[in-house]
């Protein structure tokens, strides 16, 4: 009987172990405030330049996240085979929250992970783009899709050829 018992704990101690490094998962750093040294990655402007919604990518050992002027482009990294892949945290603007469209202003970031998108609308985001639209509640989203077309998927659903193609923004 105790040799079955230390069996079990011999067994379930790589488990345990994995519960807690998923835990430290969960202590994300806070989101980060747009300033005028915040850089998109893939284009090396200022975020300021562009209207939209805005996204921010944390990678372990990094201080500083990734920004990018476009969530499109945000999804793009992390599609990306030769991105960085340790990532922390992913954070989008709530466009739900947004004060206007061109800057959503502060203090409304959200996990991207419990957002949901809306694709193919008429709205374009940075750099003219087909943008990946966020909100914080699904009835933000359909209350948008009324109003300027597209269709509604999770983080998980957004389509890579959405992200990667050359669709241009509004339809």
């Amino acid at each position: 009987m105790k040799r079955r018992r230390f069996l079990l704990v011999l067994l379930a101690a790589p488990l345990l172990a994995s519960c807690k490094r998923n835990g430290d998962a969960e202590a994300m750093p806070p989101p980060r405030e747009i300033t005028d040294s915040s850089v998109a990655y893939f284009c090396g402007m200022s975020l300021n330049e562009h209207n939209g919604p805005k996204a921010q990518i944390f990678i372990r050992d990094q201080k500083d996240p990734f920004w990018f002027s476009s969530v499109r482009d945000a999804f793009a990294f992390l599609k990306l085979p030769e991105t960085p892949k340790a990532v922390v945290a992913v954070y989008v603007n709530d466009m739900a929250k947004a004060r206007n469209w061109d800057h959503p202003g502060p203090g409304t970031w959200i996990d991207a992970h419990k957002a949901v998108y809306v694709i193919d609308s008429r709205r374009s985001g940075g750099m003219n783009a087909a943008e990946t639209i966020p909100f914080g509640t699904a009835a933000a989203a359909q209350q948008f899709v009324k109003a300027e077309g597209g269709k509604i998927v999770g983080f998980d659903d957004v389509p890579s050829d959405y992200v990667l193609g050359s669709k241009t923004g509004g339809k």
